[in-house]
């Protein structure tokens, strides 16, 4: 039984470390795998995990980007290494809406808008909404194509957006790329901003779901916990660097129409099985 739920802690980290740089909700996508391969274990350990994998993921944006994020590197002149601290700065910035306004109202809903049918509506939405803004964005050029030049006004409403992905299905990489595209940037500034704003995000949310839960693991919490996040460390380095190569050349409408079908087959399968 031990090994089964180690397996399925792999499983749901190439799930996370899949879908949270592509832009098609790896807490939605988590959710809906947990409804076919239930981990046998308590729900309050479940709500922790769905969160705490994340940090596999994030860990990876740190390793990968860890020169250009690092401040005091000796590689770095004195005006990369202030252009780096604006950098957090901006992140800082971006992070206050999420603290003012998603913390306090996260475990609520969670609680409310955690079912299948709102994981769905919201992945068919947010496709929608992908495919419509693409399509828009054709006939528009970038302002900004460099982080050095994203304001910190931008980098302040590109977290306002980054609080919708508190509803289950939403994205937050898909809400903060929507976000960061209508408000000017480039596809690859709205991803790569996308990542260093998921840095102090989920390790935040890490910590107060640890600290919630308790540090009482058993043998068997602590082996699903660490597989799952270091099979999310690694899918994720693979993922992020396949993202940042494809969308120099392509758009984001893959994943929109991704996002619709898989809402629509969810949803049909889900009033399906009420009526058998």
């Amino acid at each position: 039984m031990d090994l089964i739920e180690i397996f399925k802690a792999f499983i749901l980290g190439i799930i996370e470390g899949i879908t949270e740089w592509l832009p098609i909700s790896s807490t939605g996508h988590m959710l809906l795998v947990d409804e076919f391969m239930t981990l046998h274990l308590s729900q309050d350990f479940k709500n922790m995990f769905f969160v705490v994998v994340q940090l596999g993921a994030i860990l990876a944006v740190v390793v990968l980007f860890f020169h250009k994020l690092n401040p005091f590197s000796p590689q770095k002149t004195r005006l990369q290494r202030l252009d780096t601290i604006e950098l957090w700065i901006k992140v800082a910035i971006a992070c206050i809406p999420t603290v003012v306004v998603g913390l306090p109202f996260n475990d609520l809903l969670e609680e409310k808008f955690s079912t299948v049918p709102i994981i769905a509506a919201m992945l068919i939405i947010y496709g929608i909404l992908f495919i419509v803004i693409e399509n828009w964005n054709q006939h528009r050029s970038p302002t900004v194509t460099e982080l050095s030049t994203l304001s910190y006004k931008t980098a302040f409403c590109i977290g306002l957006f980054q609080v919708l992905s508190i509803i289950p299905g939403t994205s937050r990489s898909g809400a903060t790329i929507i976000g960061a595209i209508l408000l000017g940037t480039s596809r690859y500034v709205a991803a790569e901003f996308t990542f260093f704003l998921g840095i102090p995000t989920m390790f935040g949310a890490s910590f107060l779901k640890i600290i919630k839960f308790g540090f009482h693991f058993s043998g068997l919490e602590v082996a699903v916990l660490l597989t799952g996040m270091i099979t999310a460390f690694i899918v994720s380095v693979i993922v992020i660097k396949f993202l940042m190569n494809y969308i120099k050349k392509h758009d984001f409408k893959i994943f929109g129409w991704y996002r619709i079908v898989l809402g629509i087959i969810v949803l049909g399968y889900f009033f399906l099985l009420k009526k058998s």
